[in-house]
């Protein structure tokens, strides 16, 4: 099985991400709580999955597209979305296949670390986005990665592997490490301004239902989640 191949364990993989410490009680509730008010917004969901934020950006009143480079994925959101949203199969490292200003709002959600270059996903983010339009976007934390990687550089952009297991079988995955300071970069370079960066608690439910992970994300970096707004359109604090 080669490298991030999602199709070969999309059921297993999306089972896990529905009620698992990390996405379900962690990494959802923050990025969601970033996007806040939602109601009446054209929403681009960048590397949906199968489909668990767009059906909860749906449910608070969205209008959803969600893209994403597995089939396998795409199928699942498909059937848990049951038409209420438009679903297309896409690769962020190509240009995206909509008109200047066609959303709202666009969420990314762990997604930008299994990429090398930011500067077209983050251009055609922007690009897309109307006038007063944000960016969501969560992903490795550069503190959490780097010890995981073995690597002896944190300040440079590598490429480092990792296992997962899922359904009982053993995954090969792929990720992109890079420091803060060269996310801040990308932002800027693809005209956008930082609104928010945020490292949050978990859902404190998680303390019942996952102690040890939840003594894990209370205390350590995870993941990074930033609020990202059109450079011009919106004044960052």
């Amino acid at each position: 099985m080669s490298e991030n191949d999602y199709d070969a364990f999309a059921a297993d993989y999306d089972a896990d991400n529905e009620n698992n410490a990390w996405n379900a009680y962690y990494e959802r509730p923050a990025t969601l709580s970033l996007a806040g008010e939602v109601a009446g917004l054209r929403v681009l969901d960048a590397g949906c999955g199968g489909g668990a934020h767009a059906a909860a950006l749906i449910a608070r009143g969205a209008t959803v597209t969600g893209i994403d480079r597995s089939a396998g994925l795409l199928e699942i959101a498909r059937r848990r979305l049951e038409g209420h949203a438009r679903l297309l199969l896409a690769d962020l490292s190509e240009p995206l296949p909509f008109g200047d200003g066609a959303f709202d709002l666009v969420v990314a959600s762990l997604v930008m670390h299994y990429l090398e270059d930011w500067s077209l996903p983050l251009l055609e983010f922007n690009r897309v986005l109307a006038k007063g339009g944000r960016l969501v976007l969560s992903t490795h934390h550069p503190f959490m990665d780097h010890p995981l990687s073995g690597h002896d550089n944190y300040f440079e952009t590598y490429r480092f592997d990792d296992t997962w297991e899922r359904g009982g079988r053993t995954i090969h995955m792929r990720f992109w490490h890079r420091p803060l300071h060269a996310m801040f970069d990308a932002f800027k370079a693809a005209g956008f301004a930082i609104e928010t960066v945020s490292e949050p608690e978990p859902d404190p439910r998680a303390r019942t239902l996952f102690p040890t992970a939840y003594k894990s994300l209370a205390t350590e970096p995870r993941f990074l989640f930033f609020s990202l707004v059109k450079a011009g359109d919106r004044q960052p604090y």
